[in-house]
């Protein structure tokens, strides 16, 4: 057990990190950010941040040296760096998860090797690859490079046949995948937290909705039936478990319209459809992703209202400082601001929830207080 009191690191500074910084704080832990850029929104809670291109060796091992244990905020950091830290410190997730998880072909044979369910797929090297694959897998499906992609980054969809060198050309990836539509009524999220021991904890399902690749909206309790969550919960935890994953995962997935889930993408970190956690939960992701990285007892993930989350986006800032205080009027709205200084059309600058009696009432005032605060 990694006790209050001692030194936790975080590798990447972003709002994920942010958060799991201030649950650190409150249960009396020490923190220190490695991150690229200086001012983080992690960093600028943290009690050091350590400031250089993630392949520094030299400051790599300052950081881990005064660290107890490690974990992540985000999977675009090379594996070799976890090995290397690994030596000295313990990380969790650990190497194994990471070098699945941050790539598209990997996870997508990590999932078939383990019979969960999945798009159908192919994996393209070139274009010769690519004109194979939309034979193999046919029309609508989706192009997706095997590393980097988020919030739809790196993707295309494909409704019939394209020039194969023109679309290759343009991806400019040695690799990619290329997945079969799934036609689907809902996209949702577990979040799990699984500890060394194994025991595994999983967050209430949530329904998620995307505007231009981006999250938009999280609604929890998800609006679908009750067998098909606890389906979803039991296939999020033995996908953890299959993993051996000790920390986060994400599981995303898509509910087709004949009833099936299917697993969409995974990441071992806390996700931003679990946000909603911090305000609606017990425990929140950040609280559990820590006591699982050390070693303490998972708390209970209970929902304790209906809630939706709303990301707020550097779209927002189009006219000047938005007025927060039009959302602030409704005293059951909580906001969260991540620090940064460059609101960027698209970039994610912060969220609020909106708790309530249900989550459908919870929903139409979410889409209210977002109208008023873009007007």
């Amino acid at each position: 057990m990694i006790p209050p009191g001692s030194t936790l690191g975080l590798l990447g500074g972003g709002q994920l990190g942010r958060m799991f910084a201030i649950a650190a704080r409150r249960m009396g832990y020490r923190v220190y950010t490695f991150e690229p850029s200086a001012e983080s929104p992690a960093g600028q809670i943290s009690d050091l941040e350590f400031n250089a291109p993630y392949n520094d060796a030299a400051l790599l091992r300052k950081f881990a040296s005064g660290c107890d244990v490690i974990t992540f905020e985000f999977e675009n950091i090379p594996v070799e760096v976890l090995h290397q830290i690994s030596t000295t410190t313990p990380i969790y997730p650990d190497a194994g998860v990471l070098y699945i998880c941050q790539n598209r072909e990997r996870e997508k044979n990590f999932l078939r090797e383990h019979h969960f369910p999945h798009a159908p797929y192919a994996v393209v090297r070139s274009s010769s690859d690519l004109e194979r694959a939309w034979q193999e897998i046919g029309f609508p499906c989706v192009l997706k490079t095997a590393d980097f992609g988020y919030d739809g980054k790196g993707q295309r969809k494909f409704t019939g046949p394209a020039d194969a060198a023109e679309v290759w050309n343009s991806f400019n990836m040695p690799a990619a995948v290329l997945e079969g539509w799934v036609d689907y009524t809902s996209e949702l999220s577990v979040v799990c937290a699984r500890t060394r021991e194994g025991h595994v904890q999983a967050f209430p399902v949530s329904e998620n909705i995307h505007t231009h690749h981006i999250l938009d909206f999280s609604i929890v309790p998800a609006r679908i039936p009750e067998p098909v969550q606890q389906r979803a919960v039991e296939l999020a935890a033995s996908v953890a478990d299959s993993l051996k994953v000790v920390g986060l995962l994400a599981v995303e997935l898509f509910l087709t319209t004949d009833g099936r889930l299917v697993v969409n993408e995974l990441a071992p970190r806390p996700h931003n459809s679990g946000h909603y956690t911090f305000d609606a939960c017990v425990t929140s992701q950040f609280e559990q992703q820590l006591r699982a990285v050390c070693g303490l007892p998972l708390g209970s993930p209970q929902l304790l209202s209906p809630v939706v989350m709303v990301n707020i986006l550097g779209d927002a800032w189009k006219n000047g400082e938005p007025a927060f205080d039009r959302l602030l009027q409704d005293p059951l709205v909580k906001l969260h601001l991540y620090g940064k200084a460059d609101p960027k059309p698209g970039r994610k600058m912060g969220h609020f929830c909106v708790l309530g009696k249900d989550a459908d009432e919870c929903y139409r005032r979410a889409i209210f207080l977002k109208e008023k605060l873009l007007a």
